[in-house]
């Protein structure tokens, strides 16, 4: 296990929270809905939902928004929505995968597409990019949760494959996971569970994409790839959005301000 990297998600940009709050809300109340229309509603039978509603407690969703968010899975009015996932390149040869959850496909590629040519980008075919990452079960707790040996040792007793461990400059991040556990695909649940047994429940778990490397980008590059991840993060379909691109401290106090 690695003990520690560089925190570098650009999507915890200081500055950031109030704009994409309310977004946030929505995402982890389609995301239960969605949980519960493909499952069983009761969480302690649906591990997806499970996780949903655990992540939408951790970011303050009130109670009676999940409770309505569970209960709109039984009027039908998810049935029309799919889960698609689109792939891309950004400025500097950096791998984005977006993923959306849509009622209309044709109209959530056009809106991905115009945002990946207005920002210096192109969308690419399926699997374009995505072989170049792994696909895997992140649990993020925040820094308080304890110290670097102690999560190390309760990843390492649950399981997990690799612990990074974060310092953070917090004249740029804000919000900033403290500890990142990355499990398999497969084990993410149990894992999870184990671990807040022992660390108490986590600020998110989720599956994600992992790069296998990153991509160096240096300059005004910079800004226009936030720019690009930004606009894709703002769509209404997307839900995630994942790139590899490599950049310093410096640069992005510089050029994505």
């Amino acid at each position: 296990m690695a003990g520690h990297s560089k925190f570098k998600n650009i999507m915890h940009r200081k500055g950031r929270a109030d704009a994409v709050r309310s977004k946030l809300f929505s995402k982890l109340s389609r995301d239960i809905t969605v949980a519960a229309k493909n499952g069983m509603p009761d969480p302690a039978l649906n591990p997806r939902l499970r996780l949903a509603i655990n992540n939408a407690k951790a970011e303050s969703l009130p109670k009676d928004v999940i409770a309505r968010a569970i209960n709109k899975a039984a009027g039908g009015d998810v049935d029309t929505m799919e889960e698609v996932r689109y792939e891309g390149r950004g400025p500097g040869g950096v791998g984005i995968i977006v993923e959306a959850l849509t009622d209309n496909r044709n109209r959530a590629a056009s809106n991905i597409g115009a945002a990946f040519k207005k920002n210096g980008g192109a969308l690419s075919e399926m699997n374009s990019v995505a072989f170049m990452w792994d696909k895997v079960g992140q649990i993020i707790y925040k820094a308080e949760a304890g110290t670097e040996d102690a999560v190390m040792e309760a990843a390492i007793e649950a399981g997990a494959q690799d612990v990074e461990s974060d310092l953070v400059k917090p004249d740029i991040y804000e919000d900033a996971p403290g500890h990142t556990i990355w499990t398999a695909f497969e084990d993410l649940n149990e894992v999870a569970e184990a671990m807040s047994k022992v660390l108490g429940d986590p600020k998110s778990t989720a599956i994600v994409w992992k790069p296998q490397s990153e991509v160096p980008v240096t300059g005004e590059a910079v800004g226009t790839l936030m720019k690009l991840l930004d606009a894709l993060d703002a769509e209404d379909d997307v839900s995630s959005v994942y790139s590899n691109e490599d950049i310093s401290d410096e640069d992005l106090a510089k050029y994505a301000g």
